[in-house]
């Protein structure tokens, strides 16, 4: 050993440097294998099994041990010009800050992770507070890797910021309306991932997959992803239809447009041929029981043989409608515990409006859909019972049709 010291002795000033520093370098090299190859590889079974973010959490700690060595290290390498020790002492000490700052983050990923695997997790997301305390993280570590690199205190940076507070709440302004617009998000349960939203403002129609600090992700029905900042959850105005997930049922609104030149009363023998609608049956009955009470009752006021036109009659519309209502209220995929209502709507030039308002049994869109053209398929092809027809636009071909008999009379 005294002989190799020696001959270290007796190399140039150079060398000495240059040896000094190799083996340095080869000493820090020798404490990151170590640390990392095979500290934490025996470690490894131990940490959590179904992710890699703790993992790299410590990797990323176990920067801190070979950067020490350089920072105390190079004090020991000889004929090294003072400011050069200085230089490279200050930033290994930066660099140690900056390593314990990605730790950190790393970890908080990691304490996102383990939270996003309870059930509640779903409805209170803690992501965005998360991003806040890692850019508090990130914004302390900046402040200490200058001043360890300035070799000056924090504290003469943090006297500094006072004058920097309006730039500061110019740069951070929409991490402040973010973090509000979390807060209030998480506070009142107004948006959860899995959520269906639809916002027309930003283009948005579908899923919230994702919420984070500054950005909501949505992805719509037909893949494509919209980004909405978070603090536009607030100040705008969307529709979220996890209640009517919630719910169970989804609303039917749509009208069938009825000929209005179809609509009139009907007479004995076709009331009378509509019994045959069994679940018309108890209708019938109570209207002809109450029209026949009306009627006796008024009769003794009239002539005899005075227009029928004074007297209450079924009409083929007001039929139709009861066996609308009957038939949604016996469908085996319409919440009877739910609204149903047929109404009329205002008479319009496209013929009178029908509308049909109920909730089927099922949120699924694909079911939904199905549902209702089932109903509707129905309700068009029974309407010629009852003496109506659906109004519709003449087409090319009604035209055609027409002119073709015209001249065939002519």
């Amino acid at each position: 050993m005294s002989e190799l010291l020696t001959l270290f002795h007796e190399q140039p000033l150079w060398a000495q440097s240059a040896i000094g520093l190799v083996l340095l370098a080869l000493t820090a090299l020798v404490v990151n294998f170590l640390l990392k190859k095979v500290l934490l590889r025996a470690a490894a079974p131990f940490l959590d099994t179904r992710s890699l973010t703790a993992d790299r959490a410590a990797a990323r700690l176990a920067n801190v041990a070979p950067t020490m060595v350089v920072g105390n290290g190079i004090n020991l390498v000889p004929n090294l010009p003072d400011k050069a020790v200085i230089v490279v002492h200050n930033v290994c000490n930066a660099l140690i800050v900056v390593f314990i700052a990605f730790a950190i983050s790393g970890a908080l990923d990691y304490v996102n992770e383990l939270y996003a695997r309870r059930p509640e997790a779903k409805n209170r997301p803690i992501k965005g507070y998360v991003q806040v305390v890692k850019i508090a993280v990130y914004c302390g570590a900046a402040i200490l890797a200058i001043a360890t690199l300035m070799d000056r205190s924090p504290l003469l940076l943090l006297s500094g910021l006072g004058a920097m507070a309006a730039v500061l709440l110019l740069v951070f302004k929409d991490t402040i309306l973010s973090l509000v617009a979390s807060v209030q998000i998480a506070s009142n349960d107004m948006l959860r991932v899995g959520d269906w939203i639809e916002m027309p403002s930003m283009s948005a129609d579908g899923d919230v997959i994702d919420i984070a600090l500054h950005t909501v992700k949505v992805q719509n029905f037909d893949k494509t992803i919209t980004t909405i900042p978070t603090h536009k959850l607030i100040t705008d105005s969307y529709r979220n239809w996890r209640g009517m997930t919630e719910a169970g049922g989804r609303r039917i609104k749509r009208a069938i447009h009825i000929d209005q030149s179809a609509i009139r009363f009907m007479s004995d023998e076709e009331a009378d041929g509509l019994r045959r609608f069994r679940i018309l049956g108890p209708y019938l009955a109570a209207k002809e029981a109450e029209l026949g009470e009306w009627n006796a009752k008024n009769a003794g006021e009239t002539h005899s043989g005075e227009s029928p036109v004074n007297a209450r009659r079924l009409t083929n519309m007001g039929t139709f409608r009861a066996y609308v209502v009957a038939y949604l209220q016996k469908h085996p995929h319409v919440r009877a515990d739910m609204t149903i209502m047929v109404r009329q709507l205002p008479p319009a030039p496209e013929g009178l409006p029908l509308e049909i308002y109920c909730f089927t049994d099922t949120t699924a869109w694909g079911e939904y859909e199905a549902i209702q053209s089932d109903i509707f398929d129905h309700l068009i092809a029974i309407l010629p019972e009852f003496g109506l027809h659906l109004y519709q636009q003449p087409s090319g071909m009604d035209m055609r049709a027409g002119l073709a008999g015209a001249s065939d009379k002519a």
